[in-house]
């Protein structure tokens, strides 16, 4: 019987030769991720039903990645990493990563990769939606609920049912002023934020394999934003070097059959798409760059887990170099290792800090800051009246601070053009 790659998951976790979608089975699972905000309600759930001498099912299992609330003084946000500390310590987590410590990573969905959880063949579940990310590596990632995840932590399995899958083709070579992130905003303007709800967003063809692993994560992350229950590119060559760089793990690569039935198909070639922007207030309201452009802006923010990865500081400095930036422009690297890179990789000549540094930006330690609002003294976080171009991935009134603001989802080559202008640019205006 012909199956999709996520079919083909889901089989081998649910110990099956096959699966139809619709179905639902016991998987069981490889990685429960979380954090400092869905961490502490979820062990409040697992101690209230197992017990509170319980233990979880298996402690390598289990990565606890702090990274919303962070750099702040908050302190119901120092309480959410008190707990955090507790539990591992009573658990014995070895996936630990405190804050405060040469252990502390960033972001979430980016440590993982970086950290060598994200392996071809996997079952993922995190509490945070953009779990999505790691489908990058031809495995499945989802995110679910604190009740869903505190079931995991005393069980290891999760009762799913199987999603139908969607394909997504680009074809052609992918323009240097085009990136994943226009991508997947392209997808989700012809979709909407439900064309996905609880299926499967395989992606696939020449451009999409021609992309480094970064921009992968980019295009599978935002699969939520269409409903999607995960996103997922089979893994290849790239793939594989960058797993085997991180890890020793054992992995197994699937791909989906010839014949596969898929719920529907979308072809596309980049070589005819433009840079694109999700206006206020919401993903899928799509516009090109260039039928926006000369909307002034407040702001301009590249970060996240979205855009806060070592290609798209290449990209914004790209832009960047040799310029001065007409807005306040935040530059969070999502991760320490991301950060170490801007201290470390050149570009012209110069390093990407002081190219940022030069181009008036400031420069934040690694966490999701402003992604999702945060406490008041969040950098980057927005205030009544702003207009911001951002790389993060979604601009839902508030999302990002005040309701009061507007939020233009962007690639970080439109967001770096932007800030420059001190306007909604298209970055071929660079280029």
């Amino acid at each position: 019987m012909a199956q999709t790659i996520t079919q083909k998951i889901f089989a081998k976790a649910a110990n099956r030769k096959f699966v139809d979608p619709g179905q639902s089975v016991w998987l069981n699972v490889d990685v429960l991720l979380t954090h400092d905000v869905c961490g502490p309600p979820t062990f409040d759930i697992f101690k209230q039903e197992f017990g509170p001498d319980a233990k979880v099912w298996d402690p390598e299992k289990v990565v606890v990645l702090p990274d919303h609330y962070i750099f702040t003084a908050n302190e119901h946000a120092h309480r959410n990493i008190d707990l955090l500390r507790k539990f591992a310590a009573e658990q014995h987590l070895p996936n630990y990563y405190d804050v405060g410590t040469d252990r502390y990573r960033g972001v979430c969905h980016v440590a993982l990769a970086e950290e060598g959880f994200n392996l071809p063949g996997t079952v993922l579940f995190g509490t945070d939606s953009h779990t999505c990310t790691s489908g990058a590596f031809g495995m499945f990632g989802s995110g679910i609920g604190n009740t869903d995840a505190a079931f995991i932590l005393g069980t290891g399995k999760l009762w799913e049912k199987v999603p139908d899958s969607m394909k997504f083709t680009f074809e052609g070579q992918m323009p240097e002023y085009l990136t994943a992130k226009d991508l997947i905003l392209q997808i989700l303007g012809d979709i909407g934020t439900d064309g996905a709800t609880y299926r499967a967003m395989e992606f696939d063809g020449e451009a999409v394999y021609s992309l480094p692993i970064d921009e992968r994560m980019t295009l599978c992350n935002m699969a939520i934003e269409a409903g999607g229950m995960n996103g997922i590119i089979a893994a290849d060559a790239v793939t594989e070097a960058f797993v085997k760089a991180r890890t020793s793990k054992p992995y197994e690569i699937f791909q989906s059959d010839p014949d596969a039935q898929y719920h529907s198909m979308y072809r596309y070639n980049v070589e005819k798409l433009e840079p694109v922007v999700a206006q206020p207030h919401s993903p899928d309201n799509r516009a090109t760059v260039r039928s926006v452009a000369g909307t002034p802006i407040t702001k301009s923010y590249i970060g996240s887990c979205t855009g806060g990865k070592i290609t798209d500081f290449r990209l914004a400095a790209k832009i960047l170099k040799g310029k001065k930036v007409a807005v306040t422009t935040n530059i969070v690297p999502a991760t320490v290792l991301v950060a170490s890179q801007l201290e470390n990789e050149m570009y012209d000549g110069q390093t990407l800090r002081h190219i940022f540094e030069e181009a008036g930006c400031n420069i934040a330690l690694p966490s999701c800051a402003a992604c999702l609002g945060g406490p008041s003294d969040t950098v980057g976080r927005s205030v009544d009246n702003d207009v911001v171009v951002s790389t993060t991935n979604r601009n839902f009134p508030g999302r990002m601070g005040s309701k009061m603001a507007g939020v233009y989802l962007a690639s970080p080559l439109t967001a770096a053009a932007s800030a420059v202008t001190g306007k909604l640019t298209d970055p071929r205006d660079f280029l």
